[in-house]
């Protein structure tokens, strides 16, 4: 009945009756117990045994405990569960509907699956997700490959991030003037998402109209609700809104793409921004604009929402948490008093912000921006003894390190001076994958989140309005109210 209580939440009655029907029907002619469904895929054809474990209900799997874990701010226990019950290696579930799938635990896994990439796994994302980013290449482990060589010049050199610098300041300054300053109470999630989503237009497509993204930020706020939601593409689910949410977006990206394509064409126009280093090989097969418009909707999200998350997190914690918030001001401060007045922050000042980065990663432990990622078996293959067939679908989280206390102790203590000296075992901390597959965008992300940081500190402290709000995993963590907090300006502002 739990399942019926979840679908009368989000599905219209038309719809509900049908999955009543189903559900009478799987109830009655599929079900089976944990053991009994375990046994009958522990052996595939005489190659070896599958991890324990429990694919759950017929086509729905263990999704909706996936998804309630999340949506009670427990990821975590999904994953503690599982591993206490069957294995602290790896375990057999089945996800988005996705039967064959087998979720690897620990640093070990880690490891094992980010140094594997296009070895013995490639990256795999669940049919839903590829209906909200479809792709015209054919080649995935190219296509990947191909952007990863587009992003790192433009996210990972030096002299790219310090240019951004500059900028990311510019914006944060002017954020909080427009959103914050005046204001006793605002809620944080909105303001923050709205800064991040300029940040992220200007800096990946050098736009700045304002229409244009105000239409979008609407859109992209309904995609990225609906990336990991349950995949009914019917009226009024968060999936369905998700899909028509995609096709907006897609449809206004498209006619940028064409225009600065044109333009790049006939007047060799160079902006030196993201769909610039993409539209350089859009002329070769693999690469199209649609393509460009698809990679661009994920570099947007990817490039908004994560930074949305921490930031968003991070004012929590500073408010429940004045000793922290104190040494983070000082630091803040100390670089504040070495600047000009409305000079901008610049590559050198971002370094000495030591203490405030590590609260960032220790807002990072307890609330990653992205939970996970899928994999797929290229080849059969065998891991801590138990057998992965081909094609089977592989998932890592970060849940089963991050809270875990055989990694970090005292994992419900907010304590940033874990990241001092070496920081915690490898592959233990892994918001951004890690080895090879370290996400591309973090030293960005990294920018952003100390830039905002540094201009909201050095103005307010703040308290939150409603004390026990709960941060819950949707599929990024937001807070359920949007964190209202109150302003307290400081006394004496010089920056």
């Amino acid at each position: 009945m739990e399942l019926l209580q979840v679908l009368i939440s989000i599905v219209p009655l038309s719809s509900l009756l049908i999955a009543v029907l189903l559900y009478y029907y799987f109830k009655v002619m599929m079900t089976t117990d944990d053991d009994d469904d375990n046994n009958a895929v522990q052996m595939i054809g005489g190659g070896g045994k599958l991890p324990p474990g429990s694919r759950g209900w017929p086509l729905i799997g263990e999704s909706m405990e996936l998804l309630r874990a999340g949506r009670n701010g427990q990821v975590e226990k999904f994953f503690q569960d599982r591993m206490s019950k069957h294995s602290n290696q790896a375990f057999t579930t089945s996800l988005f509907g996705q039967s064959n799938m087998v979720a690897l635990c620990g640093p070990e896994a880690h490891k094992f699956l980010f140094s594997n990439e296009h070895k013995l796994v490639n990256s795999w994302w669940p049919r839903s997700v590829h209906k909200l980013f479809p792709t015209t290449s054919r080649q995935v482990r190219e296509d990947a490959m191909r952007m990863r060589s587009l992003i790192m010049p433009a996210l990972l050199k030096a002299e790219a991030l310090q240019r951004y610098v500059g900028s990311m300041d510019a914006m944060a300054r002017r954020s909080v003037e427009r959103g914050w300053v005046g204001k006793e109470e605002v809620r944080v999630f909105e303001l923050v998402k709205e800064y991040a989503f300029r940040v992220a237009c200007r800096l990946f497509m050098s736009v700045e109209d304002e229409d244009l993204v105000r239409r979008l930020v609407r859109p992209f706020g309904k995609l990225a609700a609906g990336i990991f939601a349950v995949p009914l593409d019917v009226p009024g689910t968060a999936y369905n809104k998700a899909v028509k949410a995609s096709r907006v977006i897609r449809e206004e990206l498209r006619g940028m793409v064409q225009k600065r394509s044109c333009d790049h064409h006939h007047h060799h126009h160079q902006n030196g921004d993201m769909l610039s280093h993409m539209l350089k090989i859009n002329g070769s097969e693999t690469l199209s604009d649609e393509d460009v418009v698809n990679k661009i909707m994920g570099l947007l999200i990817g490039g908004h929402d994560t930074a949305t998350a921490v930031i968003t997190c991070f004012i929590k914690y500073m408010a429940e948490l004045p000793h922290i918030y104190d040494l983070v001001l000082k630091e803040q401060r100390e670089i504040a008093k070495l600047k000009r007045p409305g000079e901008l922050l610049n590559w050198d000042d971002i370094q000495k912000m030591r203490h405030t980065w590590n609260v960032a990663c220790e807002v990072m432990r307890f609330w990653a921006p992205v939970q996970g990622a899928f994999k797929e078996a290229l080849t059969d293959f065998t891991y801590a003894g138990f057998f992965i067939p081909k094609g089977f679908k592989l998932y890592w989280n970060v849940n089963t390190t991050h809270k875990n206390p055989d990694y970090f102790a005292e994992p419900e203590k907010f304590d940033p001076w874990r990241f001092e000296g070496i920081g915690p075992a490898p592959y233990t901390y892994v918001p951004f994958g890690g080895g090879a597959r370290t996400c591309p965008g973090k030293e960005y992300a990294r920018l952003e989140i100390l830039v905002f940081m540094h201009n909201l500190v050095n103005k307010y402290r703040w308290e939150k309005v409603i004390a026990d709000e709960k941060i819950i995993v949707d599929p990024m963590p937001v807070p359920t109210n949007g964190l209202p907090i109150r302003l307290y300006p400081h006394a004496s502002l010089r920056h």
